[in-house]
């Protein structure tokens, strides 16, 4: 793979979302090059033959690296503050290849209890299969985490703020207790973003996204990514995973979440501000029962999102009285707002956790977590938030 073209240190953010990692090729384009290549061709047998040896750098298969991938990769490491960044087909591939890429037969993984349903099933019904043990905790509680890191674990995995009731996780205490019980901690960015939270330097070793979310954030197309300044497990473990199991990114889709990292920053700004002021009014409003927002005061981690991240992010989750019943009739008599179980899109989108995304959860799994039938996860979009709110109220109204 390429060396990847250095981004300024002295770039602030919105620079190197704009400019970061971009590689103009011989044509001298404005816009970033959209290279749709599978392979590549060598001047000579020797050539190739360096090229497969290591001996000469530079792109060999687009499965192992291709230049518009390259360029996403450069970019996201320049915002994240990472060494290494490797670009993955969908956020569920990055999850994977952060966890499979390191666990083995007698490896010991701890998680937060609070997971998505498929990450769940990562830990619960795959790693298992391959000899590897789980143990669950309560992310928000210290004396579990602990007591769970008392003995050796390989891998602490978790995601803050949590999908859908957004728990605030103590990412420098559960990283230094990981830390010395012997393993990487792996955080799931997603609902925080680069831009509101960078666990690397909080104490994570590894934090992965679903750039289908936010860092496209327009619906598009699928991607993800991993990200680490851990030299020995990007060159050790990550990068031969990911180069024979083929988890890689299309190009195509490289170019369109590099020119979604352009106006991340501003979206984010804008998303956060909606979602500060749908959860203070959905507090005031007498049929919910819960605003479930880090940016609330009354949010059990308050304090500790202010510190973790710079805003109370974009998703708010509230629940609402009657269960199951009048949930299903806010969701379907919401006229600006989308139901759908996507997230961090432009588009307001709506979704009931209990039935989508955690429904092969127990009813107890699910009621540990606090994901009750009147509960509902809103991804709060850039529409004009009186158009939001009035939406918003007239569903209540409904219900």
């Amino acid at each position: 793979m390429e060396d990847q073209p250095k981004t300024p240190d002295t770039w602030r953010p919105q620079t190197r979302l704009v400019r970061g990692g971009a590689e103009r090729s011989a044509f001298d384009e404005t816009s970033e090059g959209l290279f749709l290549t599978s392979g590549y061709v060598y001047a000579s047998a020797e050539d190739a033959e360096a090229a497969f040896k290591g001996d000469k750098q530079r792109y060999i298969y687009s499965r192992y690296g291709n230049p518009t991938v390259n360029m996403f990769q450069d970019r996201l490491a320049a915002l994240e503050g990472a060494k290494h960044c490797i670009a993955t087909s969908s956020g569920m591939a990055a999850v994977f290849a952060a966890l499979a890429s390191q666990i083995g037969a007698g490896d010991r993984i701890v998680a937060s209890r609070a997971l998505f349903g498929s990450c769940s099933y990562i830990v619960e019904d795959i790693l298992p299969r391959f000899g590897a043990e789980h143990e669950y905790v309560d992310g928000t509680d210290l004396d579990q985490w602990r007591h769970a890191l008392s003995k050796p674990a390989k891998c602490v995995f978790l995601e803050t703020p949590s999908n859908p009731t957004l728990e605030v996780i103590d990412l420098p205490a559960v990283s230094a207790m990981a830390h010395a019980a012997g393993a990487k901690v792996v955080v799931d960015n997603v609902f925080a973003t680069p831009v509101l939270q960078r666990p690397l330097e909080l104490g994570a070793d590894i934090v992965m996204y679903s750039a289908t979310k936010h860092i496209d954030g327009q619906g598009r197309t699928l991607g993800g990514a991993v990200l680490t300044n851990d030299d020995a497990f990007m060159e050790d473990e990550l990068v031969p995973f990911f180069r024979h199991t083929g988890p890689s990114l299309s190009p195509f889709n490289a170019w369109v979440l590099l020119k979604g990292l352009e106006t991340l920053d501003l979206r984010v700004e804008r998303h956060c501000r909606n979602a500060a002021a749908i959860a203070e009014f959905l507090e005031t409003d007498g049929q919910v029962e819960k605003v479930l927002y880090p940016g609330l005061a009354s949010h059990p981690q308050h304090d500790l999102a202010m510190r973790q991240m710079k805003a109370g992010g974009t998703m708010v989750s509230f629940q609402v009285k009657g269960g199951k019943e009048a949930a299903f009739k806010l969701l379907n008599a919401l006229r600006v707002v989308d139901i759908s179980n996507n997230l961090g899109d432009t588009k307001s989108l709506i979704t009931h956790p209990a039935t989508t995304t955690h429904q092969r959860l127990s009813d107890e799994d699910r009621a540990h977590l606090g994901i009750s039938a009147g509960l509902v996860r809103l991804s709060v979009g850039i529409e004009d938030v009186d158009d939001l709110l009035e939406d918003l109220d007239g569903a209540l109204a409904a219900i």
